[in-house]
């Protein structure tokens, strides 16, 4: 597990909710401290702690999980939606031709590998 990749998440979906680390604390019922250190990766949230913070987030418990996890076949799926909901079917159709050319791209200079 990448504890410094969830805290980005943490810390990213917190300041996108216009949320200081003191007010996630007191939704999530942690202490700021706490909340510091998930940010920075240095702390490992049991359970528990990930259902609350994800409540407190308004999000699902795989959402802050999302992309941590090798086989994760569907990591950034509720993103990428989110991100086009409020697209024309031109921007869709374009932003899929981008996001081709990119995956062509990333694979032909074997970036990564494909699942």
């Amino acid at each position: 597990m990448d504890y410094i990749a969830l805290g980005k998440e943490i810390r990213e979906l917190r300041r996108k909710r216009n949320l200081t680390q003191e007010k996630l604390a007191e939704l999530a019922d942690l202490s700021v401290p706490y909340i510091s250190h998930l940010e920075r990766g240095t702390k490992k949230p049991s359970l528990a702690v990930l259902v609350r913070l994800a409540d407190s987030l308004d999000v699902t418990v795989d959402r802050l999980l999302s992309g941590n996890q090798e086989k994760d076949t569907v990591a950034f799926f509720p993103e990428v939606q989110e991100l086009l909901a409020d697209c024309s079917v031109l921007e869709r159709v374009v932003l899929t031709e981008i996001v081709c050319a990119a995956k062509r791209s990333i694979r032909t200079h074997k970036l990564s590998h494909p699942p």
